[in-house]
């Protein structure tokens, strides 16, 4: 087994993340503004689309507020008419009054019927246009995060959890796009729908108006109590369901190793642990996200009702007009309407700000130090490698490589053994700049692999890992991973280096065989030769065989061993094995322990100097 994660030293996070456990730090939104002004700025790509979205959502308010008003003369004109029909003396002029009546009230119902046509009319424009920008934002936002993704160092990915940055695809970017898809609009319309009704309210009764602002601090007061509280809990609830997103997908993609160490019992109880606390966040966060509503709902059925009160006593007292009191009850009810749907609202927003910011908090992780102006393109390179004096730690604190030093003439291989966590994998993730070295120097073909462009460095340098990742698509495809220019004849001769030929031809679609989640469809051997002739299609003069048989029977691998020659010919090879047996041609084999290189030689040479090497090939100790 490779020690490529156990050589991280003590107290830095592995594959699953940092802090999964229940013990782990509470995250929170800690710059809304930021947040939000980062987010309006995907917004602004699309200002046109989006001031006529403002300008239909004014016009839906307005127009509302205007169909209302109009029941003010409805009804004082119905009034009207009825004292007008008690005092008729006679049958003709109370038809005449009947009949002006119905004239004028078929007239405003109809202007009524055009201002609500209107409304809607704005309504469906604005909610089509703003699902476009909207989508078109959270489009952009996965691509820039995708791309970012693409720039992040190994270091990011070895860091975090797998299944906590999906998270961040997932649940964080679905949380803002419930935002942006209407909590924009209904917050905009709900500032228009506000102005207009205290403009009209204090137009129809200054008195009534002062009555419905008394209540207004009340309101206030008690939303901003509750949102306050709800944001806090809102950002803990998403960075718990970020925790349980990472446990799943760990325990599910490692599911064959939990049942055969009979682990099922420990994992429930872990995931317990997760899913009690994103259960306690949760039933917080939505707490006080849905009383929200209710509470100001409350408040503003009590303000209504003292106002309604209030404005019987002036038609009584003042004699204020009973179409004026129906209006401004209807735009008393329209000024606290919007009050009580932003604060609905707030459950949206809390949870898309943390979801945001989460976001966000990977777009601003540090990229890859970026390649210098003057950086080389790797090409036309022989393959000599020397390493001088290189000294690397994954942490500060804990050195993993202690001045390490050898030589690679073009063509020859060059094998790694010795115990887990020796340094072995480190060597070669050094060699690609996955890591960079604290000290010391890397050269190719004389040059500092810092003077190469990195994906130009990569691209030089194949490597054959224990891990095998196959991607979904068919098995032509996969091996054309490797150099995507292929040609379908390149394609199967790769295949026949990597002796993968035969197998792939008595499957029932040859080559346009496609494979499933990750090779589940063909056995682990089969997948090895698949990367192996993947590597053998690059062309690449630099050669990494991590562990590369070590998922094949003895059969399989007595199988390849020509094939494997065949793909080191003329290639700098560096191999990393625990069967000695396969590194006994190697021109030199460097063995380390505890991050120095103890011993070095031919297979012959270090048999004869009976050390390390001596004892582990004949088994006098065991590799660890």
């Amino acid at each position: 087994m490779s020690e490529a994660k156990n050589s991280k030293p003590a107290g830095m996070p592995g594959p699953g993340g940092p802090g999964r456990g229940p013990g782990r730090p509470v995250q929170k939104p800690k710059n809304a503004k930021a947040s939000v002004k980062r987010l309006m700025g995907y917004l602004q790509k699309d200002k046109l689309k989006f001031v006529i979205v403002f300008f239909c959502v004014a016009v839906s308010a307005l127009s509302n507020l205007a169909g209302t008003y109009i029941l003010r003369p409805i009804i004082n004109g119905l009034g009207d008419s009825f004292e007008e029909y008690s005092r008729a003396a006679t049958d003709a002029a109370r038809e005449a009054v009947v009949s002006e009546a119905i004239s004028d009230l078929a007239k405003k119902l109809l202007l009524m019927a055009c201002i609500y046509g209107i409304t809607v009319l704005a309504s469906y424009l604005q909610q089509r246009i703003m699902l476009g920008i909207s989508q078109g934002a959270l489009y952009n936002i996965r691509n820039d995060l995708y791309r970012k993704m693409q720039t992040l160092p190994v270091r990011y990915y070895d860091t975090n959890s797998h299944g906590e940055l999906m998270s961040r695809y997932t649940n964080d970017i679905d949380a803002i796009g419930e935002m942006l898809n209407s909590t924009i609009v209904q917050m905009f319309s709900g500032a228009i729908t506000i102005i207009g009704s205290v403009a009209l309210m204090l137009y129809t009764n200054v008195w009534l108006s002062l009555v419905t602002f008394l209540t207004l601090p009340v309101l206030m007061k008690a939303g901003a109590a509750i949102a306050g509280r709800s944001r806090r809990f809102f950002g803990e609830q998403q960075a718990a369901l970020g925790a349980v997103n990472g446990y799943i997908e760990e325990s599910v993609t490692g599911q064959k190793v939990v049942k055969v160490f009979c682990h099922e019992d420990i994992c429930r109880e872990e995931f317990e642990k997760l899913a009690d606390e994103l259960r306690e966040k949760q039933i917080r966060a939505q707490f006080f996200g849905g009383i929200m509503g209710p509470v100001m709902g409350n408040l503003s059925q009590v303000s209504y009702s003292i106002t309604i009160c209030a404005g019987g006593l002036l038609c009584i007292l003042r004699g204020f007009d009973v179409g004026g009191l129906t209006i401004f009850s209807n735009y008393s009810r329209q000024f606290s309407r919007p009050i009580n749907e932003i604060s609905q609202q707030m459950t949206n927003i809390f949870s898309a700000l943390a979801g945001a910011e989460r976001v966000f908090a990977v777009m601003d992780e540090q990229p890859e130090e970026p390649d210098g102006k003057d950086a080389l393109e790797f090409e036309n390179v022989r393959g000599e490698v020397v390493l001088k004096n290189v000294t690397f730690g994954y942490n500060p604190d804990k050195v993993i490589l202690k001045n390490i030093s050898l030589y690679a003439k073009p063509g020859q291989k060059i094998a790694f053994v010795g115990s887990t966590g020796a340094g072995k994998t480190t060597i070669t993730n050094l060699l690609n700049r996955f890591y960079d070295i604290d000290s010391g120097n890397i050269t190719i073909d004389g040059r500092n692999i810092r003077d190469y462009r990195r994906d130009s460095l990569r691209a030089g340098i194949a490597m054959v890992l224990q891990d095998t990742h196959l991607f979904t698509g068919t098995i032509r495809e996969n091996i054309r991973y490797g150099r995507l220019d292929a040609t379908d004849e390149e394609v199967e001769a790769a295949a026949k280096t990597a002796s993968a030929h035969s197998f792939i031809m008595r499957l029932e679609k040859g080559y346009d065989t496609v494979i499933e989640g990750d090779g589940a469809n063909l056995s682990q051997g089969q997948r090895q030769l698949l990367n192996i002739a993947r590597a053998a299609i690059s062309r690449a003069p630099i050669l990494v065989l991590d562990e590369a048989t070590s998922s094949v029977d003895t059969r399989t691998e007595r199988h390849i061993e020509h094939g494997m020659d065949r793909l080191m010919k003329n290639r700098t090879t560096f191999v990393i094995a625990h069967r000695l047996s396969t590194v006994r041609n190697a021109n030199a084999i460097m063995v380390l322990e505890h991050g120095e290189i103890i011993e070095r030689g031919t297979h012959e040479e270090l048999l004869a100097a009976k050390g390390r090497y001596y004892s582990l090939y004949t088994g006098a100790v065991e590799l660890d």
